[in-house]
């Protein structure tokens, strides 16, 4: 085995807490929240304390997650998010295969705040890469396109303090009741469009067109 796949798999094994976390969380209620800020919040929009604040929950690895990303992001991104009438804030939530997903979010971090978002949306849009590939190989890939060295990734997915604090962000989602993704709320008030994909932007627009009407 090579040393960067043993140090994946010992990633991996340090993510064995988060696939825990994940475990339980599938067996309690989603009982709502997703309220004010979080520690490790990505942003976009408008500046925190805006009217309305919109939290998803997603996964880089969740299917529905990268649907809703293809299918619904653009008309939203331009509608609420480019104009500023809402704080969208992403909160990351591994899912199965949940090394692979932590790892994930570990690149778009390392890759900086300005590089955040394009890291996962890239990750969502490449899932299939995944399978036909392999987790390493297609994160290795969207990790140097987005100026990592193998060495900087390598050190990236390694980073004790860096799980640690994934970890933590997932037992706060656990805290809130969130049980699956994607997962989306609308100043605290989860939004849900039967389906599975995620909420729609018609559902979204009533929920946040009524709070920007208060």
């Amino acid at each position: 085995m090579a040393p960067t796949e043993s140090r994946f798999a010992r990633m991996s094994r340090r993510a064995a807490i988060t696939g825990a976390a994940l475990a339980a969380m599938a067996l309690s209620a989603c009982n709502g929240g997703a309220k004010g800020a979080a520690e490790g919040d990505m942003a976009m929009g408008a500046p925190e304390g805006a009217k309305v604040t919109v939290v998803e929950y997603a996964s880089v690895t969740c299917p529905h997650c990268a649907l809703w990303q293809t299918n619904t992001w653009p008309g939203f991104k331009a509608k609420y998010v480019d104009t500023n009438k809402v704080r969208y804030i992403f909160r990351e939530l591994p899912t199965p295969p949940v090394d692979a997903a932590t790892a994930g979010f570990l690149v778009a971090r390392c890759a900086g705040d300005d590089k955040y978002f394009d890291v996962v949306h890239q990750l969502m849009a490449t899932q299939q890469e995944m399978i036909t590939t392999s987790p390493r190989d297609w994160l290795l890939r969207t990790a140097q396109a987005a100026g990592l060295s193998e060495e900087q990734f390598n050190q990236c997915i390694t980073d004790k303090d860096a799980i640690a604090a994934m970890d933590q962000r997932i037992q706060a989602a656990r805290a809130q009741g969130v049980t699956g993704t994607p997962a989306f709320y609308v100043n605290g008030t989860q939004v849900i469009t039967p389906g599975g994909e995620g909420a729609s932007l018609a559902d979204l627009s009533t929920a946040i067109d009524a709070e920007l009407n208060k």
